[in-house]
């Protein structure tokens, strides 16, 4: 009777656990996602707003007509792209490091997309939910070649220009303190008199992220060769989008947004090749470009979202190129940067 009975039992529990994996199954296939309030008011407006850096060349700044280029603006392009189907569809609204959180949390802006590195007390305390990360970085130091200095570790005493509001001002304490160093900081509230109070001698060093750093130097109109990045990486920056907690639908549009970019460079497609894979026989791609009906509506947009993407934006390679690569002032190794296939971070999420 014990051992019928056992049986009995083991059949209903597979037998639930059977219908119950039909049911997700169903579920998955015919109910998109829910509408969310972040979603749903960037749709019935027509247009993203997205804030971005007050100016840093590669990742946001507007060029000599007023339009805005960078590795962060090509995130907000992909976003619209996904949604409206036309990348142009963005506002930018450019804020300092002290107002960009403010700006996020009070409705002001839909996302960040301002080299803005994530961090349990942002995406805990904020109430921010980071989507991904498109540029791993880290903090560094930039120097006069005449100062003589070849270290960090030569700055004890040193008089250091650093941005209010960011996390590297927290590094630089922390750093000098582990190392038994002493210095002396001069807060800076944007990034154009960061560079303005170094020139003028108002600090031996300027610390920030080595990438910003990097645009600094570039930005400097006579003997940018005369300035030198010190050797050491003081902490981890991994920079990427963040959006307000409380709206998944969002939350999904802008991660799957950037992966978007990611995959399409993993897969071989670009802004210049894409409408060749119309005739494609791989289902991930078929996948992601829409030629199988269903990833779109299960986002609550066109099946389209992410061809629109790669057509109008470009792959996560094409936009690193021309912003902070070879092919920009800044000329940036692909370093940590590059795909995971290729010895960096970059690893997108599959679309499946």
């Amino acid at each position: 009777m014990n051992a019928l009975r056992n049986i009995l039992t083991v059949d209903i529990a597979r037998y639930t656990a059977a219908l119950l994996a039909v049911g997700a199954l169903i579920g998955l296939a015919v109910t998109p996602a829910l509408a969310g309030p972040t979603f749903d008011a960037v749709k019935a407006r027509g247009q993203v707003n997205c804030g971005v850096n007050t100016g840093l060349a590669g990742f946001a700044a507007p060029d000599d007509k007023g339009v805005w280029r960078g590795l962060d603006v090509d995130v907000c392009r992909a976003v619209a792209a996904a949604l409206f189907g036309d990348a142009t569809k963005v506002r930018f609204v450019p804020l300092t490091a002290q107002q960009r959180f403010t700006a996020l949390q009070s409705g002001e802006i839909d996302v960040l997309s301002r080299n803005t590195t994530w961090t349990s007390q942002r995406d805990i305390e904020l109430g921010l939910n980071f989507t991904g990360v498109d540029y791993y970085d880290g903090q560094g130091f930039l120097v006069a070649k005449k100062l003589g200095v070849k270290s960090a570790k030569e700055l004890n005493g040193a008089t250091i220009c650093v941005l209010a509001g960011t996390t590297t001002e927290l590094n630089l304490t922390d750093w000098f303190r582990a190392n038994k160093m002493d210095y002396k900081p001069v807060v800076i509230e944007k990034n154009e008199e960061l560079a303005q109070a170094f020139l003028a001698n108002r600090c031996d060093a300027i610390t920030s992220d080595s990438s910003q750093l990097a645009a600094i130097r570039a930005s400097f109109a006579q003997n940018p060769d005369d300035y030198v990045i010190l050797p050491e990486i003081i902490s981890k920056e991994p920079l990427g989008p963040a959006v307000r907690h409380g709206d998944d639908q969002w939350f999904d549009l802008v991660k799957w947004s950037l992966y978007a970019m990611i995959e399409a460079e993993e897969k071989g497609i670009t802004s210049i090749n894409v409408d060749s894979f119309k005739n494609t026989s791989d289902p991930s791609i078929k996948r992601m470009l829409g030629l199988t009906p269903g990833q779109g509506k299960a986002m609550g947009v066109d099946d389209r979202w992410a061809y629109a993407i790669v057509k109008q934006v470009g792959n996560y390679g094409e936009s690193f190129e021309r912003n902070v690569g070879m092919g920009s002032k800044l000329k940036l190794e692909r370093g940590l940067n590059a795909l995971w296939t290729h010895g960096g971070l970059m690893y997108a999420m599959p679309i499946r």
